[in-house]
């Protein structure tokens, strides 16, 4: 398997690795990287995912060969149809899952993987990160929610610069324009990201996925219609051993314990 996985208690690490990372959007490898995603995303004693690549990249990449054969065969939006089918759905199960994601940025991200970097909860980069959407020099727009994801953490018009000017950002770059949320030392990366991982995935089950429910539809939503929608969760945390076991810990002045 070019995608390796190990499990490291609740944290779930998976690399891509070899071509995984340098054409993580062909036929062969993208169907190894949304299955092993996928199942850390079904697994109940994952928490979290701590995604990272190999070498120089994160996630870069279509087969650009494969590209060219579609052309030649005259079915080139059928093999991009297919690309689409398996990553935007995994884009959206992260989005929507109570496990938390981190993207541990050890290199370039480019086309779907900067949508795959973008969808994650959160980003730890290095100064040999980079950033690019590389569409444009394609003949190609832009996909991956990219254009959905990026104006959301650096504001529409820096987002519009990125994508006309074809910009390619460094680590630090994509760190001070809002993209990444830590900037460490490559040394630092790993230990950075299981380290937010596990922080961040140790609230109850309900928190984590209501939260990420919220933060990702509160743009759709009018201020009396989002303040409906956290009320219906808000009341179905209620009901949770994790509500039960966060207040008990308040009274009793100590940490909470969550499943």
């Amino acid at each position: 398997m070019a995608v390796h996985v190990e499990q490291l208690d609740q944290v779930r690490l998976i690399t891509m690795a070899g071509k995984s990372s340098t054409q993580s959007f062909s036929e062969a490898f993208l169907p190894q990287i949304a299955e092993a995603i996928d199942a850390g995303l079904s697994d109940p004693a994952t928490k979290a995912i701590v995604l990272t690549g190999e070498g120089r990249f994160f996630s870069a990449g279509a087969d650009i060969h494969a590209f060219q054969t579609a052309i030649e065969a005259q079915n080139a939006p059928a093999l991009i149809r297919s690309l689409t089918g398996v990553l935007h759905p995994l884009l959206m199960r992260i989005r929507t899952s109570s496990t938390v994601v981190i993207a541990a940025l050890n290199g370039v991200s480019a086309g779907g993987g900067l949508g795959l970097a973008l969808a994650c909860d959160a980003r730890v980069g290095t100064d040999d990160a980079r950033m690019a959407a590389s569409y444009a020099g394609m003949g190609l727009s832009p996909d991956g929610g990219t254009t959905w994801l990026l104006p959301r953490l650096v504001g529409e018009q820096r987002a519009r610069r990125f994508f006309f000017g074809n910009e390619i950002w460094s680590g630090r770059e994509a760190y001070e324009a809002g993209a990444i949320d830590a900037f460490v030392e490559p040394d630092a990366l790993l230990d950075t990201a299981l380290a937010l991982a596990e922080a961040w995935s140790a609230w109850g089950g309900h928190t984590k996925e209501a939260t990420k429910h919220l933060l990702h539809v509160q743009s759709e939503h009018d201020f009396a219609k989002h303040l409906d929608h956290e009320r219906t969760l808000i009341e179905a945390a209620g009901t949770t051993p994790a509500f039960k076991e966060g207040v008990r810990a308040f009274l009793e002045k100590r940490s909470p314990k969550f499943d």
